[in-house]
């Protein structure tokens, strides 16, 4: 979907605010400007596994509606984070979701895997980061992003963490075109996220890796919602695939994935690069990496199989038909 389409669905111009951002989170567009949640769509889901470990429902003292838990969710990511303000926390160190990307970049970048992140950020857009930290620190609790106004505050906090802002003067979210400016920079060893629901041509991080003769891996988040021709997309270019609430993502991609990671809300890896990426994230890498691309596997915490180690979870690798479901699926 394009930008033009999600504001005209959401109901704004935005043209008409100084500051202005656009997340999704529970499936709902939620605009955020001032550090004030200012409009919202309506959710078009019922569950959602994640959403209820960061945020309980309730848990404010009343009971609440889809609706009003989405708004106190992002009002306290504003609050405790700072997030779409110039008091952005951008530094963090340990895991907040167990199989998150921010997370595999993080250790990927600790264990020089990874030279190089290319994320997204409130307040900056496209970001270059090669500080594990940096990257954990962004990426830790955020949600989708789609637009964002620039922050300059939040520019000098990355830059002094060590990081780029890609596009300075518009806080623009163009992931290939940041991928190519990583490239340019010297980095030879990068991870790029893309959200899934946008019309970003995937294939570009490949046209990018052979121009170059560097090494790039498609890290697809967000996937909510997309419809079948992008889920083709996805599937034929990108590297690993985090189903988010799609079942078609779940079923399309799930079908021919060489691994799937957890079973509530899946991460799909595609490629030997995709097993790469993710065997920085395990006690034993070279286990992952060489995993039979002619087979698949699971990495599940109650089917058991041989015991390994993901982040700081103790997790289980066994043999499986994917996808593999979950009582726990978003619904």
């Amino acid at each position: 979907m394009k930008i033009d389409q999600i504001f005209k669905k959401i109901g704004l111009k935005k043209e008409e605010f100084d500051d202005l951002h656009i997340t999704r989170n529970f499936s709902s567009f939620v605009a955020v400007s001032h550090g004030k949640v200012i409009a919202m769509t309506k959710p078009v889901i019922s569950h959602c596994p994640l959403f209820s470990m960061l945020y309980k429902r309730g848990d404010s003292g009343m009971e609440e509606t889809v609706e009003e838990s989405i708004r106190r969710a992002v009002e306290t990511k504003v609050k405790q984070f700072g997030s779409f303000t110039e008091r952005r926390e951008l530094v963090r160190n340990d895991i907040a979701v167990p199989y998150g990307a921010s997370e595999m970049m993080m250790y990927g970048l600790r264990k020089g895997m990874l030279d190089a992140a290319v994320t997204v950020c409130d307040g900056a857009g496209s970001v270059i980061a090669s500080s594990p930290d940096l990257v954990q620190g962004i990426g830790a609790r955020m949600n989708g992003l789609f637009y964002t106004s620039p922050l300059p505050k939040v520019f000098q906090s990355i830059t002094e963490a060590g990081g780029t802002v890609a596009f300075p003067e518009t806080a623009a979210i163009d992931q290939v075109s940041a991928l190519e400016k990583a490239v340019r920079a010297g980095y030879k060893k990068i991870a790029v996220t893309i959200n899934g629901f946008t019309e970003e041509d995937i294939a570009q991080v490949k046209e990018i890796e052979k121009k170059y003769g560097i090494w790039a891996a498609a890290v697809i988040v967000c996937t909510t919602g997309v419809g079948s021709r992008r889920i083709e997309h996805i599937a034929a270019h990108a590297d690993v695939v985090w189903s988010c609430a799609s079942g078609p993502v779940r079923e399309v991609i799930g079908r021919k994935s060489i691994l799937q990671i957890t079973t509530g809300i899946p991460v799909f890896v595609l490629t030997q690069k995709g097993l790469e990426f993710v065997s920085a994230y395990c006690g034993e890498p070279g286990l992952l990496r060489e995993l039979d691309r002619s087979g698949q596997f699971l990495i599940s915490g109650y089917i058991k199989g041989r015991r390994i180690k993901m982040g700081t979870m103790t997790t289980y690798l066994s043999s499986a038909v994917l996808p593999v479901h979950s009582r726990k699926e978003p619904y």
